[in-house]
């Protein structure tokens, strides 16, 4: 077979292919070329191509994050490699697993004016687990041994602990497009990783079960991650216990009638003796970064005697600001240990807890069908609509946490990039995701995050399965009820930067299929259509009156006051 001439590009794509990696993002360009080359002639590695970096980035992440397996990303020399950054950055904090590959000029030219060429050595060094630098010349076996044992590093590294992202830099002289025969090249080493994976001794876990046991008011506090059975039901054992409830979020993708996953109506419905009396003796908590604030606020207000946090990584994460131990196991092993060692005691806990949660879902219904036309009465509608199996991604800003606020269990997963909170890139990650999904993914979104990645659209990927609501509320009006913004008179102009986004132009442009709604009925005489279209992929433009929406949410977590 016939492929590039470059040793170090061959010995890379080989090991990616041979160690799992099924799928790789390429950008054009001309210093990558023998990148290109390599992963588009490896049968193993199925190519996709998209020309924004940063789109194809986050395209990459979404891959990943439904999979949970490591996808490459490679690109060209010079700035095309920074517009990686943001996503790598997400990759880092999401634990998500990518190879990010980067063609580079020999080290000799660095600095001298050429063009497309500026310091690539560990860019991103703060966001990546490991950075790699590939010799310019790979010619002798001592440096074949050397990219060998580079590439096994980095994909091992990508997988293992708390996955994340790893970046190789590989500097390639001209001429770059030379090809060569390679039939007969005796396969590269695999260097395989054996994780044990075993958890806590018997001893410690049983001192930790009895710590457990003999508390009265126990809170297991999950925040994203990705779904798991074993994990699931582990909890489910858990919350059999009188003494012990379990609060998830929504996109911590964990189910049971016994968990509260609607944290934050639940929250705003306590009074201030509840908020004492639940309070809990001891914390337990795992996952990726909170979504609710309020329940950050709370829990950092009442400070539970004892915080403990199961995570792999070597960093002490002491969000809520009361951690007292730190245990580095995954949390699916720990909680199964601990389910099964845990006995029974009697308490009320976990019914106060069940009550204020149908106290709440009575106010919630009476206040969401009393509500007028705006967001909360939208997401009332189409959440429950959404059709059972589907994949929910969601943007970040109010989507996300709209979303926190009603259950839907049918759906299979729900995601958002949760690891900076950013807007960019959201829907290039739902584009990613719906490739390696059979089933349809929905994508909520707002008007400035779709504006704002509006590259995904001409993504050539881009399916019917792939369904984009926008909700076109000129900027959303977050920050008319975040404290702070809502009262400096520079909100309108310099925060909320309200723009009207004429989403449905895009639609058109880019081939989608498009419905336009301004009320409820409109709305839910358009879901079925739109969730049901097949032969294009599907955008649903959902205008809501920017000034009401932040009117509506306030008056919400207010309606324990206005009863």
């Amino acid at each position: 077979m016939q492929t590039t001439d470059k040793v170090g590009c061959n010995i890379l794509v080989e090991l990616l292919a041979r160690k799992g990696v099924r799928r790789v993002v390429l950008s054009p360009g001309s210093r990558n070329a023998p990148l290109i080359v390599a992963f588009v002639r490896e049968p193993r590695i199925e190519h996709f191509v998209a020309l924004d970096e940063r789109s194809a980035a986050f395209m990459a992440l979404g891959m990943a994050q439904q999979t949970g397996e490591p996808v490459a990303l490679a690109c060209t020399s010079g700035t095309a490699l920074l517009n990686y950054a943001p996503a790598v950055a997400e990759a880092y904090y999401q634990h998500i697993p990518l190879i990010v590959v980067s063609a580079d000029r020999p080290e000799e030219w660095i600095d001298q004016n050429d063009s497309q060429t500026i310091c690539q050595r560990e860019v991103f060094r703060n966001f990546v687990k490991a950075s790699y630098v590939f010799p310019a010349e790979v010619s002798d076996n001592s440096e074949r041994w050397y990219v060998n044992r580079m590439v096994n590093d980095a994909v091992n590294l990508a997988q293992e602990g708390c996955p994340g992202p790893v970046h190789v830099n590989i500097p390639l002289r001209e001429p770059l497009y030379r090809t060569t025969e390679q039939d007969g090249i005796v396969p590269e080493r695999v260097v395989e990783r054996l994780a044990t994976g075993s958890g806590l001794d018997k001893e410690t876990v049983t001192r930790l079960a009895e710590e457990v046991s003999h508390c009265r008011r126990v809170m297991i506090l999950a925040s994203f991650g990705s779904p798991d059975s074993m994990l699931n039901e582990a909890l489910s054992q858990l919350a059999g216990n009188p003494n012990i409830i379990v609060l998830t979020e929504t996109i911590a993708n964990l189910h049971d009638n016994r968990f509260i996953p609607t944290i934050d109506r639940v929250l705003s419905e306590m009074t201030p003796e509840e908020k004492r009396s639940l309070a809990p003796d001891l914390l337990i908590t795992f996952g990726g970064s909170l979504v609710s604030r309020m329940v950050k606020t709370w829990l950092r207000e009442v400070r539970p005697a004892a915080h403990w946090h199961l995570s792999l990584s070597s960093r002490i994460t002491d969000t809520l600001q009361c951690l007292t131990r730190h245990i580095a196991v995954s949390s699916c092993t720990f909680l199964r240990q601990l389910a099964d060692a845990v006995r029974c005691r009697e308490s009320d806990y976990a019914r106060l807890w069940q009550s204020l949660r149908e106290r709440a879902a009575r106010s919630h219904e009476t206040y969401v069908d009393a509500a007028s036309w705006s967001d909360m009465k939208a997401f009332s509608r189409l959440l429950p609509a959404l059709p059972a199996g589907a994949v929910l991604q969601l943007s970040n800003s109010t989507p996300v946490r709209y979303a926190q606020l009603f259950e839907y269990a049918q759906v299979s997963r729900s995601d958002c990039n949760r690891g900076t909170s950013g807007i960019d890139g959201a829907t290039s990650t739902a584009v990613g995701a719906s490739v390696v999904q059979k089933g349809i993914t929905v994508f909520i979104t707002g008007d400035m995050g779709f504006l704002y990645d509006s590259n995904a659209l001409w993504n050539q990927y881009v399916t019917p399965r792939l369904k984009i609501v926008v909700m076109c509320n000129d900027g959303g009006g977050i920050f008319r009820f975040i404290q702070g913004p809502s009262e400096l008179p520079e909100q309108e102009e310099f925060f909320e930067t309200s723009r009207r986004v004429d989403a449905e132009g895009f639609a058109r442009l880019h081939g989608f299929a498009c419905w336009s709604v301004s009320d409820e009925q409109a709305l839910q005489e358009a879901l079925p259509a739109f969730f049901a279209e097949q032969n294009a992929p599907a955008l649903l433009a959902v205008h809501t009156p920017r000034e009401r929406n932040a009117e509506v949410l306030r008056d919400y977590f207010k309606r324990t006051n206005l009863r």
